[in-house]
């Protein structure tokens, strides 16, 4: 019993209580098994939280350098794997304040909590950890838009049907396609980085709820740890988890539009479709079934959709029901979010190999093409007549409606069939049936003629340099 009061008392908060903790609830109570990938932080966080005892008189000199010393050995010990972990080290930041004291004494590892809580340390590392994260992300997201952008360029030639309600409606240029995705994903980058000032707000120096009482430099917290700037309110920065949320959001909705372009090229890789072949390293095979090959990166990409947005919506609930300042219940905010990084990290990478060894067929593409598909541009060929385009519309259904009658293409109705349909039909309505013409008169921006999709890959190019 004694030793179990022994392990109630190491702990930061060990002084209040007299009888045991639980063992069940020490392992409920523990984070460390998942937060300790946040050492890192915590050491920088730790060691500008030291100079800002520096300044303050709290520490002198010598016993900051030693914290520093201390604690860059701590970090190595986690980098190289040899931190050896106490059975009371509940997270990341007791274990490494544990360590710390072992490495340069009590006297002056114990001096480095003045002023700090764990609840203004642990929201700390957990914007420091967030950011860099997010700079890598960015990195990813770039590196996978660039892939799209420069086989849109490149693939500038091939015409398929573009869909609607999943029915062939009009000729587009594949580059269009890749080019339509490239443009959700070039707004989910800039929705990331204007992010990135809502995480870079400091809350260390705010202590449990109240602040500190020892006059400790914020200002300097903020250049130390290169904060874009200060949380003004206590008792709101040590329990914000908006940041937190927000990225998850930003996240489900990045996937949201990975999951629609991972589902377009499944429909473009079926045999009935024909237009697309993943290469081997992302794909499989099937246990019973020799001939298939499964487009497996493509649905889990699909699926990783529904588990971030999962992470999301659960935390949302953790959050929505409890008091001011810090509850235990933001514990949870941890393994959504780490889980939430890891699935886009990969999502991201894998999509940019997925789409970087893509091969298409332009010729499947191309007998996709039929001349139902200009039923618009033969409405568009009488406007240029002058016949109004609600009269023109009819008419070119009454064309499409007459071909289909006879089983043919709209293209071999004769001139006479024309003729009847409306006396405002010449020869010239021939030159209509031509696929590369239909997407080159559509030149106005956003269109897909050839300029046009020089236009958004430049444009592209520019958002992801962030010059626009």
């Amino acid at each position: 019993m004694a030793a179990e009061q022994d392990f109630t008392k190491r702990k930061l908060w060990g002084g209040r209580f007299t009888g045991s903790t639980d063992p069940l609830m020490h392992e409920f109570n523990q984070s460390l098994k998942y937060d300790q990938r946040m050492y890192a932080a915590d050491v920088k966080g730790s060691i500008a939280f030291s100079k800002a005892l520096l300044k303050a008189g709290i520490v002198n000199e010598h016993e900051q350098a030693e914290i520093t010393r201390g604690l860059k050995e701590v970090e190595q010990e986690w980098a190289n794997g040899t931190f050896a972990i106490q059975a009371d080290d509940e997270d990341i930041h007791t274990a490494n304040e544990r360590r710390l004291s072992e490495i340069v004494g009590k006297d002056i590892g114990g001096k480095l909590h003045t002023g700090r809580s764990r609840n203004d340390q642990v929201a700390t590392d957990m914007r420091i950890w967030l950011l860099d994260e997010t700079a890598k992300v960015e990195g990813y997201l770039k590196d996978f838009l660039n892939v799209l952008v420069s086989r849109a360029e490149k693939e500038v030639d091939a015409i398929l049907p573009g869909y609607t309600h999943l029915q062939r409606a009009q000729p587009v240029r594949w580059s269009h396609v890749l080019l339509s995705h490239a443009s959700a994903f070039l707004n989910d980058l800039t929705r990331l980085r204007e992010m990135v000032p809502r995480i870079s707000v400091l809350p260390l120096g705010s202590a449990a709820l109240a602040g500190n009482p020892y006059g400790l430099d914020r200002e300097l917290l903020r250049q130390e740890l290169g904060f874009q700037s200060i949380g003004e309110n206590s008792m709101h920065a040590v329990s914000d988890r908006d940041f937190i949320i927000e990225w998850l959001q930003w996240a489900s909705l990045l996937m949201i539009h990975m999951s629609r372009l991972a589902e377009d090229l499944i429909i473009y890789s079926t045999a009935e479709f024909g237009f697309v072949q993943l290469a081997d390293a992302y794909s499989t095979g099937s246990s019973i079934m020799p001939q298939k090959k499964n487009p497996d990166s493509l649905e889990l990409l699909r699926g990783k959709s529904g588990r971030i947005f999962g992470q999301m919506a659960g935390f949302m609930m953790s959050v929505k029901g409890i008091p001011s300042t810090y509850n235990k219940d933001l514990q949870e905010d941890k393994e959504p979010l780490f889980d939430g990084v890891d699935s886009v990290s990969a999502s991201l990478r894998i999509a940019e190999g997925v789409i970087a060894t893509l091969n298409i067929n332009a010729d499947k593409m191309a007998e996709a093409l039929s001349m139902d598909l200009l039923a618009t541009d033969i409405a568009d060929y009488l406007v240029r007549k002058g016949v109004p385009f609600r009269e023109t519309h009819h008419i070119s259904g009454r064309s499409v409606a007459l071909a289909e009658q006879r089983k043919v293409q709209i293209s071999d109705l004769t001139m006479e069939d024309w003729k009847a349909l409306s006396p405002h039909f010449t020869e010239d309505v021939f030159e209509v049936f031509n696929f590369e013409n239909s997407v080159e008169k559509r030149n106005a921006i956003g269109g897909p003629a050839r300029k046009m999709i020089q236009r958004q890959v430049d444009v592209a190019r520019e958002r992801i340099a962030g010059k626009n």
